[in-house]
């Protein structure tokens, strides 16, 4: 039996890039012509603007409220079935797409705490699906603007306060490092469990300084296969083995001693590797057929919803980790990050 009495408001806090999803199916000339691939998540250059309004106007795109932290907590309400346990901070626009994202996402149980922007449009992120693949092309714009003042403010900080789970994406490292060492910092001082993601293969390579700032008060940290080479690449950990760089991530220097670093590493339809200490522990995944799988996009952030749930449910990590991939298995045979009716995970 889960322990549902232990659950409270605002026990989960994430940080992260508040984003209105605008996802279509596209075919890989599409891709060509935007400089991308498959299955890649990016930042939006000069080039890849007018994308945008070319899925809008040509493809039929759909509205999803996105960003990968605000995915997560948003997953985590749906399997817990009780709102406003998890927080979000992140900045927006004061615009007709915050306006839609504050929406849906309070709808889906979220405390939603947006610092607004007024000079700035929200952030969009374009979703390109070829099949049972897709491909982020993030356009940052008023979320880039999120500030540590915000955090400051008396009501951010009782949200600080009574939380004692807290989530930050590898994505953030792109906006504020000032703000997730604050959250960090807080962790560390109340002996809670503080998360972060990699997120996608360009941020241990072109954000190494800031993650490396960051990584001493990792107590959870999630990664795909493709970003955990990446890490090791750009931290030279000298293998491209995943089950050596589970272990050499877990074994970095920490500043909260009194419990072992915690690297989980997704590999798509391939087992989950949870790494503690000198553990390594692999978790089955289920494959789906071709035919099940309708859009990729989310999956991760599901994953990481799903291990959130039970976590702040205080369930073992077997438990957070098969949740976590019972959830990705719903989320990808739906469009978008997207859920509905009462989840049926059970332990």
């Amino acid at each position: 039996m889960f322990r549902t009495s232990i659950l409270r408001d605002g026990i989960l806090l994430g940080c992260g890039n508040p984003l209105l999803d605008i996802s279509a199916i596209v075919d890989e000339s599409f891709l060509c012509k935007y400089d991308m691939l498959p299955n890649n998540a990016i930042l939006a250059e000069e080039k890849h603007m007018p994308m945008y309004k070319e899925l809008i106007e040509k493809f039929n795109a759909e509205f999803i409220a996105g960003g990968s932290v605000q995915n997560s907590l948003r997953v985590a309400q749906w399997i817990l079935q009780r709102p406003k346990v998890a927080v979000f901070f992140g900045c927006v626009g004061k615009d007709r797409y915050s306006e839609i994202l504050l929406e849906k996402a309070t709808n889906d149980g979220v405390n939603v705490q947006y610092q607004f922007c007024p000079n700035t449009s929200t952030g969009t992120c374009a979703v390109l699906v070829t099949g049972t693949q897709r491909s982020l092309c993030a356009n940052l714009a008023a979320a880039n603007n999120f500030t540590v003042e915000h955090l400051n403010t008396p009501t951010s900080q009782q949200f600080l306060q009574n939380a004692k789970y807290f989530y930050i994406s590898g994505f953030f490292l792109t906006v504020s490092i000032e703000s997730i060492l604050v959250v960090a910092k807080h962790a560390l001082s109340k002996n809670s469990l503080f998360m972060m993601n990699l997120s996608a293969p360009f941020i241990p390579h072109f954000f190494k300084d800031n993650l490396n700032q960051a990584l001493p008060y990792i107590d959870i940290l999630f990664g795909n296969e493709t970003e955990a080479l990446s890490f090791a690449e750009h931290q030279n950990l000298g293998t491209d083995d995943l089950k050596e760089i589970g272990l050499k991530i877990a074994a970095l220097p920490k500043l909260n001693t009194a419990r072992s670093r915690i690297v989980i590493i997704t590999q798509g339809s391939d087992p989950v590797l949870l790494f503690e200490n000198s553990t390594i522990t692999e978790y089955p995944v289920i494959k789906l057929v071709r035919e099940q799988i309708v859009d990729t996009n989310g999956a991760g952030d599901a994953f990481v919803g799903g291990f959130l749930a039970q976590l702040v449910l205080e369930q073992s990590y077997e438990t957070c980790i098969k949740c976590g991939i019972w959830t990705a298995r719903e989320i990808i045979q739906r469009s978008g990050c997207t859920f509905d009716g009462v989840p049926e995970f059970k332990a």
